[in-house]
């Protein structure tokens, strides 16, 4: 509740209540329509095509008198919604508020009597329910900074002829326009939003006349009306009780013992905040009333009963919506009672300390302000339901991402994907520990058959959950007595009086006296367990963040010198280390942080850590610093050791102590209500009507003489002390608010949406934000997921090759998936299914096919093509926005159009064209303006414009979201061969075969069909491709073949992937390989050498090239041998990207077999080693490789015996020898027609795995073959050489080298 500690700067008094105000009829002005209700009934209507006649009835309107003018629009208004005028929005006003106006803290009439009487006024008659109802409000200013309003709505007989008059008009009016439809059905539908409540009661004319009728000289006619107290504290029951003394004065047959303003203006002057960790008593009419409020060192106030939330919705259900409030999604609370939608959202958002909602926030949304549904912004809002509609009748703007609470049917719906809150089940079972000491049951208390439900609403909705003000009057009672013997209501009874709802509503009716005997304690007993739970609940969830965030200073990046460079470079400053906390983080908690940390409470959480290095410490942010202190100070722990290990709170007992004892001791008593110096005569005494009050006694407060202004001086001058430091820090004080202003909104596209003001300007103007507000969120994410991928900073770090994959990749991409659901739902027009953008690409696929099936529709083709030398390519995969539509409608796996939407925007990510897709789908500018209102931001054209462009930035990096997330579907890839023709045949006449392998499988060994190069297959996603093991069985007479490299592209996503060889495949030629394993690279329009210089890290690695193959093989003795020293280079380099690998995180670790088997691998850098000084390649004309010389090595360790200096050492070099020997053989006798290369990478790869290399080379140096075989300058005869590879080999002794099956598949060692 941000800025709601205290009254605002410079605020003098700590006053208990700021305003108090009454709302009602004006009896002057008389009946009036609720223009904006109506206006926005109408335009709904409109929407639904049915202006044409009404919109002729409402130009006739302009010139008649008041009265006409009342009884015709009202008219109107009925006409478009089939409603009895009863049950109509008439306007209400504020008859008066006391004191006129506060300087720190001034009236918005508007919002209040909006909030006041989010309905406007309502009629009853005497046969009518008209029990008092009590709710409260919060009015969030500019700032930030809350007030809080408490409202108590009774009854009053209407004594004015004229409106009795009225509305006897209205019903004869409206009942001779029912009985010329009622054979007919109705045709007005009416949108759900604004149903009436009896909607579907029209279907007799003697149903009509019982319940529609209203007769002046029959019936007495009651109007609604309401008294207010705006508070800056959340002080619910205190207020409560207050208001609840001042009505029963009003209702009581005696009159009360002073003048209503006595006790009016006694809370208005003089009754005193209590201060911070102290309890106060003032006096109401009738009896005492106590509050308290929490230490410095406490958790913030919060009086609103958590009971009822958890009894409302239960736990499981609470525990999923406040995650998703603190994912900040969208959250709409659903309820026909608005004190149950502001004790749920006020419930929700206390839960959150330390962090605190940042959007818009309307726990109660008025009737006139329902196109606020509309935002694109994360918001929770309160909308009131109507008697009998269900939520399918409900159409909201966009449910992508909405979390919809039906609070009294005890349900919830919620967004398809989001992540668990960290350590769940242990902590709902926490919870449900404190719940059940309080006799609550954790699945909440609305678990009960439908009929007693109605039986519940029909007559306990007073006794349940504390729904009304607890004003029971007698014939409610009876018939509760009547109905005593009903099993059902015998449950309920029981089921109320378990959770101690009861007492409290008894209470009230209960005699006075009786009360006072039996109160012994100051504080009454429920009450007292109320708070308690509420503190005791609030302490297990602020300690789960404590646990959470214990090490979070260690990540703030105090990057500025002063306040003022920070604020005014905010937006381009890192302030939190993300990647370094989410790596210290325990992996099941990383779903949900990886989240949480993007949102704008965690960002404002941290900016108030920043700032309170110049500033005084946010109260929130210093109550939980001083908890971790506290947890450091009990358990010393080292940072790096994070465990998920559950640590239950332990706090709970001192927390309800301290508010036991203020509640039993009182620390301070207000002064007693007194009479004050009034005329006499005014403000006569008459039950059951509000007495016109004394203005001029209610204006001002008393001079400054009471017992709390010194304590109140004191602060002030404190306060006007850090008011002037503040002031002259430097910075000029506007300029300062501005940058704050900013600062804390950024990534907030609207604050608080203004009640006071609906013109339609004004309604222009915030979607007018909105729209900016989108375009600077799409912006800054854009920038954030092209940073992420190729930031320096990550490079810098040694964080690989500047790219990041896994959890924060996928965080980053969900929230783009997010905002374009938002914009695709902002300004919509015609909604179909819950996904506003897969609506949008459904119809424009069917206007698309259409013209298909009429002409041969032109598609975007793409440009590259695949050519090889050999002119033999792959076919150009065309460009199609719809053929990735099917591709998405082909996949069983996704079940919901939400689901189709994100995977169509991860594809079109992954292809590079999400940009170029969405262009193509707005162009269809008939389609748009069809589906959108003017000022939606699809329409606005230069915006739109910007933000195609902002995402066309994303084709810079690579993504691979899709393939990496739908693993399991069925992908179609097409495969090319593609032989050198110059030296080879095209065709070979043996039997070749092909397995692809991937990331994610591989295909297993397919044949390819005689006399062809091409082939396609299905099979399930194999993910990044990275080898294909190809080869044949050497029959027929042209069985050699030299091939080039062979091509595979992935149909879906058209990843194409080359997987270079260059080599032959055949006995007697080459080294006699019939089948080889390629390393792939994934085929990029960038260049290697650009791509290198963007990212400052080596490319990518891929199958050694066959320029490097040929002159191992000295097909051509032209090519320049690397010296000694790029040698030793390259295998530094080698080594070092193995171990960059497995520093990563595991989910961000890219191909280890590229590393190893790649163009710049390991095995390549030991191949140039071993080649170093290699003797003449050709003896008698026969080819020589380096497993020749492996080869005669391995028999002279077998025949000979080694003669060592010291027996240790022999026996270590024996073992040493009999595992090589061992290997080498396993490899020679495997059942693979492998050549002598493939050996020498096969054993290299298992030495690597099994931490062998670095003992197998110093036995090769020393083998007596070598001085026949190398020369005397080579690599390995050079002691200090071989000694410096053993070291560099050493360092991947630590890691666990998990080998691709293809690499080795047959090798049993």
């Amino acid at each position: 509740m941000s800025g709601s500690g205290a009254p605002g700067p410079g605020a003098a008094p700590c006053r208990f209540a700021h305003y108090f105000v009454l709302c009602g009829i004006d009896a002057e002005s008389g009946l009036e329509p609720d223009e904006l209700a109506v206006l926005y009934k109408w335009l709904e209507a409109n929407l639904h095509g049915k202006s044409s006649d009404t919109a002729d009835k409402t130009s006739a309107v302009s010139e008649t008198s008041l009265f006409g003018q009342v009884i015709i629009s009202l008219f109107v208004a009925g006409e478009n919604f089939d409603q009895s005028p009863l049950r109509r929005t008439f306007k209400s006003k504020v008859l008066a508020h006391y004191p006129q106006n506060i300087e720190w803290n001034p009236f918005d009439q508007d919002a209040v009597n909006m909030l006041c009487m989010p309905k406007g006024l309502s009629f009853r008659t005497q046969t009518d329910n008209r029990d008092p109802q009590l709710h409260s409000f919060i009015i969030t200013r500019e700032d930030g900074s809350r007030t809080y309003g408490f409202v108590l709505t009774f009854y009053e007989e209407v004594t004015s002829k004229q409106i009795c008059t009225a509305m006897q008009t209205l019903y004869q009016m409206h009942n001779a326009e029912q009985y010329s439809s009622v054979c007919a059905s109705s045709s007005c539908s009416m949108d759900s939003l604004a149903s009436s409540i009896d909607e579907g009661d029209a279907t007799s004319l003697a149903k009509l006349q019982r319940y529609n009728s209203y007769d002046i000289s029959r019936d007495t006619l009651y109007v609604s009306k309401c008294i207010c107290l705006i508070t800056p504290l959340p002080f619910m029951q205190a207020c409560k009780k207050f208001l609840v003394q001042l009505y029963k004065a009003v209702t009581s047959q005696q009159p009360p013992p002073l003048p209503l303003e006595s006790y009016i203006h006694n809370i208005l002057y003089e009754v005193p905040l209590p201060p911070p960790g102290r309890s106060l008593k003032f006096y109401g009419v009738y009896e005492p009333i106590i509050c308290q409020r929490p230490g410095p060192n406490e958790l913030p106030l919060s009086d609103y009963p958590l009971r009822e939330v958890f009894e409302l919705l239960g736990l499981e259900n609470l525990v999923q919506v406040f995650t998703c409030v603190l994912l900040e999604m969208q959250i709409l609370l659903y309820s026909q009672d608005y004190q149950r939608l502001m004790t749920v959202a006020e419930g929700i958002t206390t839960l959150l300390f330390p962090f605190q909602w940042q959007h818009v926030y309307v726990p109660i949304l008025p009737a006139s302000l329902l196109h606020f549904l509309d935002a694109p912004v994360p918001y929770l809002m309160g909308l009131q339901s109507k008697e009998g509609t269900d939520r399918s009748k409900l159409e909201l703007p966009q449910e992508a991402n909405l979390c919809f609470v039906d609070i009294d049917n005890h349900f919830i719906e919620l967004p398809e994907e989001f992540p668990q809150f960290p350590n769940k089940l242990e902590f709902i079972q926490e919870i449900s520990e404190v719940l059940l000491q309080f006799g609550i049951p954790p699945e909440g208390n609305l678990h009960c058959s439908d009929s007693a439900t109605k039986l519940k609403n029909l007559v306990l909705s007073d006794l349940v959950n504390d729904k009304k003000n607890g004003n029971i009057p007698s014939n409610a009672l009876n018939m509760y007595e009547l109905l005593k013997g009903n099993e059902t209501i015998a449950r309920l009874q029981a089921l109320a009086k378990r959770t101690g709802v009861m007492m409290e509503k008894m209470a009230i009716t209960a005699p006075l006296a009786e009360k006072q005997k039996d109160g012994k304690l100051p504080c009454e007993e429920v009450e007292l367990r109320d708070y308690k739970l509420n503190v005791q609940l609030r302490e297990v969830f602020a300690n789960r963040f404590t646990q959470m965030f214990a090490d979070y200073e260690a990540f703030v990046i105090q990057a500025a010198p002063d306040m003022e460079s920070w604020l005014t470079n905010r937006e381009q400053m890192q302030n939190f280390d993300k990647a370094s906390f989410l790596s210290d983080q325990p992996e099941p908690y990383l779903p949900f942080l990886s989240h949480f940390i993007e949102t704008q409470m965690f960002a404002t959480f941290i900016d108030n850590k920043i700032i309170s290095q110049w500033e005084e410490k946010d109260p929130f942010l210093r109550v939980f610093d001083s908890r971790i202190e506290k947890i450091r100070l009990y358990n010393v722990r080292a940072p790096a050791l994070r465990t998920s290990n559950y640590q239950k709170c332990s706090t709970l007992k001192e927390a309800a102590q301290s508010i036991e004892q203020r509640l039993m001791k009182i620390d301070h008593t207000a002064i007693h209500p007194h009479l004050l110096d009034m005329k006499i005569g005014q403000g006569k005494y008459e039950q059951g009507f509000f007495p016109k009050l004394q203005s001029d006694v209610l204006a001002t407060g008393p001079a400054n003489n009471n017992r709390w202004a010194s304590r109140s001086t004191t602060t002030q001058r404190r306060k006007d002390r850090l008011r002037q430091h503040s002031e002259h820090i430097g910075l000029d004080n506007d300029l300062r608010e501005k940058y704050m202003q900013e600062a804390r909104s950024l990534g907030k596209n609207l604050r608080q949406p203004k009640l006071s003001d609906l013109s339609p300007a004004v309604i222009a103007q915030t979607n007018w934000k909105f729209v900016e507000g989108l375009l600077k969120e799409c912006r800054m994410k854009t920038k954030r997921m092209l940073v992420e991928k190729m930031g320096h900073e990550a490079v810098e770090l040694g964080h690989g090759e500047a790219n990041i994959t896994g959890l924060e990749e996928n965080t980053l991409i969900a929230s783009l998936c997010d905002l374009l659901e938002r914009i695709w739902s902002h300004g919509l027009q015609v909604k179909q299914g819950k996904s506003a953008l897969w609506s949008h690409l459904l119809q424009y696929q069917e206007r698309e096919e259409k013209q298909e099936h009429s002409a041969e529709s032109p598609v975007a083709v793409g440009t590259e093509r695949r050519k090889s030398d050999t002119g033999i390519t792959l076919p150009t995969l065309r460009v199609s926005l719809i053929q990735d539509m099917r591709h998405v409608q082909n996949m069983s796996e996704i079940k919901t159009d939400v689901g189709r939407a994100r995977a169509w925007i991860r594809l079109s990510l992954e292809k590079k064209l999400l940009s170029q897709h969405l262009k193509q789908l707005l162009s269809n500018q008939a389609l748009a303006k069809k589906l959108y209102k003017r000022y939606a931001f699809l329409r606005c054209e230069e915006e739109r414009e910007q933000f195609l462009y902002h995402l066309l930035s994303l084709n810079a990096v690579d993504y691979f979201c899709f393939t990496s997330v739908f693993t399991t579907i069925m992908i179609p890839y097409r495969s090319v061969i593609i032989p050198i023709k110059k030296l080879s045949n095209a065709i070979t006449t043996s039997n070749p075969w092909i397995c692809v392998s991937g990331e994610l499988g591989d295909t297993g060994v397919m044949q390819i069909p005689k006399n062809h190069l091409e082939m396609t297959f299905e099979c399930q996603n194999l993910g990044k491709l990275t080898t294909v093991q190809i080869g044949h069985d050497n029959s027929g007479l042209l069985a050699k073949w030299l091939v080039d490299c062979v091509m595979v592209r992935n149909e879906i996503t058209g990843h194409t992937y080359k997987f270079p060889c260059g080599r032959w495949l055949g006995k007697g030629v080459d080294d006699g390989s019939l089948e080889r394993i390629l390393i792939g690279e994934l085929m990029s329009s960038t260049s290697d050498e650009e791509l290198g210089k963007q990212c400052r890290t080596p490319p990518q690695q891929k199958s050694p090239t066959t320029a490097r193959r040929l002159s191992i093989t000295s097909l051509t003795g032209k090519n320049t041998k690397p010296n000694a020293g790029q040698i030793q280079e390259g295998i530094g380099e080698a080594v070092n990207n193995i171990v960059k690998h497995f520093h990563k995180p595991e989910k961000e670790r890219g191909s280890l077999t590229i590393l190893l088997c790649g163009e710049n691998g390991l095995v390549a850098a030991l191949e140039q080693v071993f080649h170093h000084g290699f003797k003449s390649a050709r003896i008698f004309h026969k080819n020589v490789f380096i497993w020749d010389f492996i080869e005669k090595a391995v028999a002279y360790f077998e025949t000979s015996d080694q003669i060592g200096d010291n027996e240790e050492a022999l026996l270590l070099q024996r073992s040493s020898c009999k595992t090589f020997c061992h290997y080498v053989n396993a490899i020679n006798t495997a059942p693979r027609n492998i050549g002598k290369d493939g050996k020498f990478q096969i054993l290299v790869c298992l030495g690597t795995r099994d931490h062998l290399l670095s003992q197998w080379i110093p036995l090769l140096a020393e083998c007596p073959p070598i001085t026949r075989m190398y020369e005397e300058n080579a690599l390995l005869r050079d002691r200090m050489t071989v000694n410096s590879l053993i070291r560099v080999l050493q360092t991947l002794q630590d890691f666990n080298i998990i080998l691709e099956g293809s690499l080795i598949k047959g090798v049993d060692v």
